[in-house]
């Protein structure tokens, strides 16, 4: 279903036009259950490759954890770690890639896949990395500002003051609540913006208005169904996080390569 412009060497063009919106299919749940066979059948295809995503991903949590610490950022790490995930689909271009070429039968190598990951820089995905970082902004003012409002008069010093604060006083409660119900607002708002628009993008010439458009329409035609998939990823990334981000090294590429099948599933394909 993929356009013969797709590949290692971007278009001339950054920002293709294209004249007609994608179609948008029913999604079932069956179809999930389809997607993850076939998203585990790809990271065994090539689970190197695939893991190299995965530790990748998982080396930089661990990384920024440490620079909050040591930079005594101690009040970042909670939305920086619920934050994380919502910054994998980016992580997941190469697998996206993968995915595509292991459908089709192209035989593809390291540097193949590290290219094309490279010269989405020149093509729409660069716009969609502007909106993400956008929204992850607002995440965190929302929660600094939250915190100053119902933290006020509370300190802490360190990790387990922070925790002790949040998690085992009446305004860390507040804190939660409020926290809780904005960042799962904000977390729908990406989600449903990006969820076949990454996929899309590297799949298709087309700009990322109607890639986001095409991705509103998929979890708006389809909410029980795309909710509960918003669902796995979400739980899915968190228990990853446990083991000192360790389980995103398996755990990201079956996610990545599911969502690529996925994506083919809610969109019909590309005329010609």
């Amino acid at each position: 279903m993929t356009s013969e412009t797709t590949g290692s060497t971007p278009p001339d063009n950054p920002t293709p036009p294209q004249s007609t919106m994608p179609e948008v299919n029913e999604v079932t749940a069956e179809d999930i259950r389809e997607s993850l066979k076939a998203g585990f059948s790809d990271f065994l295809a090539r689970p190197v490759m695939s893991g190299f995503f995965g530790l990748f991903y998982a080396v930089f949590g661990i990384l920024l954890v440490w620079c909050l610490v040591w930079l005594g950022k101690i009040w970042m790490i909670i939305p920086a770690v619920i934050a994380f995930p919502l910054v994998a689909p980016f992580a997941a271009a190469g697998l996206y890639e993968m995915s595509r070429r292991l459908q089709t039968g192209e035989s593809f190598g390291w540097p193949d896949i590290l290219t094309v990951m490279a010269n989405q820089r020149k093509r729409e995905m660069g716009w969609m990395a502007f909106v993400t970082l956008f929204i992850l902004w607002v995440w965190f003012y929302q929660f600094r500002t939250v915190l100053v409002i119902t933290l006020q008069h509370s300190s802490f010093s360190d990790l387990d003051g922070f925790v002790n604060t949040v998690f085992f006083t009446p305004q860390g409660w507040t804190f939660l609540l409020i926290g809780t119900c904005v960042g799962a607002f904000l977390s729908a708002v990406l989600f449903s913006a990006t969820v076949v628009a990454m996929p899309m993008l590297l799949d298709r010439e087309m700009d990322f208005i109607s890639a986001m458009i095409t991705s509103i329409r998929v979890v708006k035609e389809n909410p029980v169904v795309m909710l509960t998939w918003a669902a796995i990823i979400t739980v899915t990334m968190l228990l990853s996080l446990v083991p000192a981000f360790l389980g995103l090294i398996f755990t990201l590429p079956i996610l990545g390569h599911t969502t690529w099948h996925l994506y083919q599933r809610a969109v019909a394909p590309a005329e010609g």
